[in-house]
């Protein structure tokens, strides 16, 4: 037990190293960038600052299974150079027993990642976002979605509601040249009612200059009423509405089940949230595996040479699997591959190989 107490407290003092290290090589590198974007805006140094602290989380959670294989390298190659390995299996423990206390850590890192660090991330990008956006001249007067304009889409499980709109303000609440077109539940179209201006209330739409048609006539224009303001039903909040624009990565992961069923009840396609709801599940899985592949060309003696060939080949490794774990991700969200395999795939795919190497160099 001391022992496993030992190897857990070196890797997790390895892992908050290289931690440290790429916050401050990206903290420079995103601050030299938001020098650049906001240089000719009103925004002095310390904003810029805490321009920086808030898009730097993102970055750090994205690259988590990087700082893992590169912190298992760190460890084991500090293990080998000091011999400890080779008293440990002079001890009588092997390898693999050896590996039990740092991937026990990195799942514990994962997990954490996942419950705790994802929320903060999807926070701190919103925040990114709103406070950009206050010295981005080009992004402060309206939100295009499209070259034709911003698009909706609300129900309330039985019919539905298409709005497109030529421009919004900044968060979708307030639509400019809008139309809202609804739908029978049988899926004919219903009604068309053009508004100069539409702002969302709670519960409504609240339309100005309005002219309204109804396609249950021969003559939908002799039927048209005009009104000055009006007020049309809406089952979208604000949220819902900014988080529509938003990348699933912008939906902290205990939000994310509700927001997939809004998604869904609304006439949206939610499988690109799957997939990512998935990923994330499966981030622990991943670091175990970042620790098996760094461990895997690592728990070597330094005498036996090639020693960066092997650092060489396992980072290889480890960019390669995360290579394959984005490109698996394309692939389930354009549903060319299942959602569950796109996602749990590539993790138990890395867990796996790793792990037969070590069992191969151990046993032969």
């Amino acid at each position: 037990m001391t022992l496993h107490l030992y190897f857990a407290r070196r890797f997790l003092t390895a892992f908050l190293t290289v931690l440290a290290i790429f916050f401050g090589i990206m903290l420079l590198i995103d601050l030299v960038e938001q020098v650049r974007r906001f240089s000719s805006a009103e925004a002095t140094f310390l904003a810029m600052l805490g321009l920086t602290l808030l898009r730097v989380p993102e970055s750090l959670y994205e690259i988590l299974p990087l700082i893992t294989i590169i912190a298992t390298l760190s460890l084991f190659l500090s293990l080998a150079r000091t011999s400890e390995l080779v008293v440990t299996r002079a001890a009588g423990r092997s390898a693999l027993r050896s590996l039990t206390a740092p991937i026990v850590v990195a799942v514990v890192i994962g997990t954490l990642g996942v419950t705790v660090m994802n929320p903060i991330v999807a926070a701190t990008s919103k925040q990114y976002e709103v406070a950009a956006s206050r010295f981005d001249t080009g992004r402060q007067s309206i939100l295009s979605i499209s070259q034709e304009g911003l698009w909706l889409r609300q129900g309330d499980g039985r019919s539905q509601t298409v709005i497109r709109a030529a421009r919004a303000n900044l968060d979708g609440t307030v639509l400019y040249g809008a139309t809202f077109i609804g739908f029978t539940p049988g899926g004919g179209p219903a009604y068309r009612i053009d508004a100069e201006r539409a702002a969302l209330t709670p519960g409504a739409w609240h339309l100005e200059a309005a002219k309204e048609w109804y396609f249950d006539g021969p003559n939908p224009e002799r039927g048209a009423v005009v009104h000055d303001a009006l007020e049309l039903p809406s089952t979208l909040t604000p949220n819902e509405i900014l988080d529509s624009f938003a990348t699933p990565e912008a939906v902290p992961i205990w939000e994310l089940p509700d927001f997939i069923d809004r998604l869904e009840q609304a006439g949206f396609s939610a499988r690109k949230h799957r997939v990512w709801l998935q990923m994330e599940m499966s981030l622990p899985v991943l670091m175990a595996a970042m620790v098996l592949v760094g461990a895997g060309f690592t728990m070597r003696h330094t005498r036996a040479g090639r020693t960066g060939l092997m650092v060489m080949l396992a980072l290889a490794l480890g960019f390669a699997l995360f290579f394959v774990r984005n490109f698996a991700q394309i692939l389930g969200e354009t549903g060319q591959i299942p959602i569950e395999l796109a996602a749990w795939g590539p993790p138990v795919a890395a867990l796996l190989l790793p792990l037969g190497l070590l069992l191969h160099w151990e046993d032969g």
